[in-house]
Order: structure tokens, then C-alpha cells, then sequence
């Protein structure tokens, strides 16, 4: 990021933190730089970076976690808007919702997937199935960022943006799902992830919908 050197500091600063989202610097989900920090990589004073990081607050692409810092939780303002409209939706409807939307990205993953994205993947597989065995919390944050990952792995923007809209649903609903149930689906995520790294869409496709499937009967 470059020293701000003119006026309207604030929309300056606020461009700059939206740039750094929109390009992936900042990905959904991750927490941004503090204050100070920002401060220092813009080079203007705390309470421009303050509003500048309120505006987007605002605009529902940033999420202030009391104790935790400031989260991104959307790319764009649309993607914020869709963001909270999915907070308040049954966790059925978004259940289905995810099991089209994952089962195409899963199809197109396991056709475009490169070794950057199957890298990712296997990483990513691997601290789920650890942070689940050492009931660590980080076993949900990797389980939303696999999903993700494969998204990605589809190389298509604007379905991962929209993807990204849905995050906070996600979270939330595995969270609430894994304090009834206490259930990894690891052999399920593995099948998943071996089907798309094998370049089989339509093994890809059959795990992801068996996996949703199973999800569903619990609303039945």
C-alpha cells in the first residue's frame, strides 16, 4: 500500500482497504491489520483510518469482533449486502442453496484445478482432520476455508465472490451443526477432495451431494 498524499483522506484510505480485499490480499474470513498498523502503511492519522475502516464496517464488507479485531466478511458492498440478507435465512434454505452451488464448483474444480489449488486443498484437508482431532476451534475455520478452496480450485471470479457472500452463513451453521453433533464428515471431505484431485467430476459430484444429503435429513 502507498502513503496517501492528497485530499479526502477518508475515501482515499477507504479505496485502499477495498482494494486490498477486492484483490485477495485481505481474504473473507481473515482478520485485517490493526489501527496502528494501518496507520502505518497508509501514513495518515488513527482517526482517518478508524472511519475509513467504519465506512466499510458500514457497507458490510468489514466486521468488528469485540476482542478478536476487525474481520472481512465480503469483497464488495453487494457482497455485504447478500452477506447479512444470508444471516438471517433458515439454515435449510442456505443447506440447499450451498448443496448447488458446491456441487458445480466441485464439477469445475475437479476439471480446472491446478497443483497450486490441489496444494492448497491437501493442506487444507489435513489441518481440518488434525484441528478436529485435538478439538481445536481451528477445525471450523479450515473446514469453511477448504470449501472454499475448492470454489477457487473452479476458476471462476464471479462464483467465488457470490461464494463469498455466503461465508458468514456457513461458518455459523457448521458451528451450530458441530455443537449438536460433535461430527467431522472427515471420510466425506477426504472422498470429496480425492474425486476432484483424480479429475473426476462426476465423483466430485456424487460426494458433494451425498455429504449435503446427509446434512438434510436432519430437516426431514
Amino acid at each position: 500500500m502507498e502513503h496517501v498524499r492528497r485530499t479526502s483522506l477518508i475515501s482515499q484510505v477507504t479505496d485502499q482497504l477495498r482494494t486490498e480485499i477486492r484483490e485477495g490480499r485481505w481474504a473473507v474470513g481473515t482478520r485485517i491489520p490493526t489501527e496502528p498498523e494501518l496507520t502505518e502503511l497508509t501514513g495518515v492519522g488513527r482517526n482517518t483510518v478508524r472511519e475509513a475502516v467504519q465506512a466499510l464496517v458500514h457497507a458490510g464488507v468489514l466486521e468488528r469482533r469485540q476482542g478478536s479485531g476487525t474481520f472481512v466478511i465480503a469483497t464488495s458492498e453487494v457482497g455485504g449486502a447478500l452477506s447479512k440478507y444470508f444471516a438471517d435465512a433458515h439454515e435449510r434454505d442456505v443447506l440447499e442453496l450451498r448443496q448447488a452451488l458446491d456441487t458445480t464448483a466441485a464439477i469445475l474444480a475437479a476439471q480446472r484445478r491446478d497443483d497450486a489449488d490441489i496444494e492448497v486443498m491437501n493442506r487444507l484437508l489435513d489441518e481440518r482432520a488434525q484441528a478436529w482431532d485435538d478439538d481445536n476451534p481451528r477445525a471450523i475455520e479450515a473446514d469453511v476455508e477448504l470449501h472454499r478452496a475448492i470454489v477457487v480450485a473452479s476458476h471462476n471470479a464471479v462464483y467465488l465472490q457470490f461464494y463469498d457472500s455466503l461465508l458468514p452463513a456457513i461458518e455459523a451453521g457448521i458451528r451450530q451443526r458441530t455443537s449438536k453433533t460433535g461430527e467431522s464428515y472427515d471420510a466425506e471431505h477426504r472422498a470429496l477432495v480425492d474425486a476432484i484431485i483424480a479429475g473426476d467430476s462426476e465423483r466430485a459430484a456424487k460426494a458433494t451431494n451425498c455429504f449435503f444429503n446427509e446434512l438434510l435429513r436432519d430437516f426431514e
